[in-house]
């Protein structure tokens, strides 16, 4: 399962059906969980957890230490859930002392070839980052977020749940949930519809979401106002909570 030209230090844990292809480096402090794949030419640098099915290609990178100038060598983590994969040429670093130390990665995500997942960027379930996306220091992603290719995500940006991103699209501002936006810098062009239509929600709970999106984003209300009206429409469609909720978190201002 393991070639014999890889290269593993001694200190690290991989579970028996593990596969680590050949010129692969696998460094210390390192946790590879039941079922990981792993091809050649990758390197994974610890402290760094990875855990069950996931498969990383060839060329990645897995918890280096981050570009931030700041950082000196202090210990600090990376944290991969269940059933990911990295593609060619992905990278992603670990955390910082100035957050929480911890760059975190939940279960069932695609990263597609030459993303890049910065120091300290919290990512959530069944997210698509597509090709050359980068997703810059602090970063917090939330579940079912498609990120088109070449995005661009300024640091300390908030991606609500069940948003999309087209390709090319610089993100200076926070995106509430399942708000489609596009271009540089990045503007809304309504709801991910299209996804939510592919995940089950039914026909009521869309249109209650178009009749959301219109309170928000086209009637000249601030995001206070909107929220106040939101409020009394999440009785009938509690889904609203979500959009609610990525609206009273957002720190920089949403994308307008």
């Amino acid at each position: 399962m393991i070639d014999p030209r890889a290269i593993i230090d001694p200190s690290a844990v991989l579970a028996d059906d593990v596969e680590v292809g050949p010129w692969t480096v696998i460094g210390a402090n390192v946790e590879i969980g039941s079922g990981t794949v792993i091809s050649s030419h990758v390197v994974v640098k610890g402290p760094t957890t990875i855990g069950n099915n996931n498969r990383i290609f060839q060329f990645a990178s897995i918890g280096e230490d981050c570009q931030d100038k700041k950082f000196a060598g202090e210990h600090t983590r990376l944290e991969i859930g269940d059933n990911n994969v990295f593609r060619e040429g992905v990278t992603v670093h670990r955390g910082t002392v100035q957050d929480k130390g911890l760059t975190s990665i939940g279960n069932d995500n695609l990263f597609m070839a030459y993303s890049h997942v910065a120091h300290d960027a919290v990512l959530g379930n069944n997210i698509v980052v597509a090709n050359s996306t980068a997703i810059a220091g602090h970063v917090h992603v939330g579940d079912w977020v498609i990120l088109g290719g070449l995005t661009g995500i300024h640091q300390f940006c908030k991606i609500g749940p069940h948003s999309m991103t087209g390709a090319h699209s610089m993100v200076v501002k926070d995106i509430p949930a399942f708000v489609l936006v596009s271009g540089n810098p990045a503007s809304s062009h309504g709801m991910n519809y299209e996804g939510l239509k592919r995940r089950g929600y039914t026909k009521d709970t869309i249109n209650t979401l178009r009749k959301a999106y219109k309170l928000v984003f086209r009637q000249g209300n601030t995001v206070t106002q909107s929220v106040v009206e939101l409020e009394k429409m999440v009785k009938d469609e509690p889904i609203l909570k979500l959009l609610i909720d990525s609206l009273t978190s957002s720190t920089r201002g949403i994308v307008r």
